[in-house]
């Protein structure tokens, strides 16, 4: 695996949280990192980075990998809910 260079800790937990739907989606398709981002028409690396959780999106570009994941917004996101809450609710309690 690369470094990039950003600790963990120092990423927000959702875009961590988002980028792993991403990755699991994304495997569960078959699509590669390169074949998915030319899919929805963003860059692999910058891909990656959303996998990684380093790239706090645009909500179009939100909307072009959940349209390229093939569901919809409400059925991409109920899978955040949970990684998302708890990570919210540990935040609030330091």
């Amino acid at each position: 695996m690369v470094k990039t260079g950003i600790p963990d800790k120092q990423k927000a937990p959702e875009l961590v949280a988002f980028g792993e739907a991403v990755r699991r989606r994304r495997k569960e398709l078959g699509y590669s990192q390169e074949a998915f981002g030319d899919f929805c028409g963003i860059d692999r690396s910058y891909m990656g980075g959303i996998e990684r959780g380093e790239h706090n999106l645009a909500l179009i570009n939100i909307f072009k990998i959940i349209d390229g994941l093939g569901v919809r917004p409400s059925e991409f996101f109920r899978d955040l809910d949970e990684a998302v809450g708890s990570a919210r609710k540990a935040r609030r309690a330091d």
